[in-house]
């Protein structure tokens, strides 16, 4: 599959993406989420980087984050990113209660934080500003489909 650049990526979301609320109980692999798939209920940051990524036919396990960072049968881990990488930061190297991105250009990710509270796209700078995600844990890309 070709590289979509960072508008091409951003443009082709559908409205959905960019509604979703933050909620942190809607997690992958949650009740929540088991009895009310998709995104129109709201997601924390794992399930709506998972749903981005369904949207361009790449398809992830349900992890959470210490899960998606210790994979290595469907991701890698990557030092220089590219769009539709996942990103992991966190306020320590502990990759247990990440945050997790979609990469979408060069240093921008796509994210859902409950500080803001829908999607957003932040550059690098503005996760290192943040305490609870100063530390760069690092970039998987997904190597096969589920």
């Amino acid at each position: 599959m070709r590289e979509p650049s960072e508008d091409e990526l951003l443009a082709r979301l559908p409205e959905w993406v960019w509604e979703t609320p933050y909620v942190g109980r809607r997690f992958p692999g949650s009740r929540a989420v088991a009895e009310k798939p998709g995104l129109a209920e709201g997601a924390n940051c794992q399930l709506f980087a998972f749903e981005v990524l369904r949207h361009w036919a790449i398809d992830v396990p349900a992890w959470r984050s210490s899960d998606l960072w210790d994979d290595t049968e469907f991701t890698e881990r990557v030092a220089h990113a590219r769009p539709l990488d996942l990103v992991l930061f966190n306020a320590t190297d502990d990759a247990w209660g990440a945050h997790v991105g979609v990469v979408v250009g060069e240093g921008r990710v796509l994210h859902l934080s409950a500080e803001a509270g829908r999607p957003v796209v932040w550059g690098m700078a503005d996760f290192a500003t943040r305490d609870r995600y100063r530390t760069l844990i690092g970039f998987k890309r997904v190597l096969r489909r589920v």
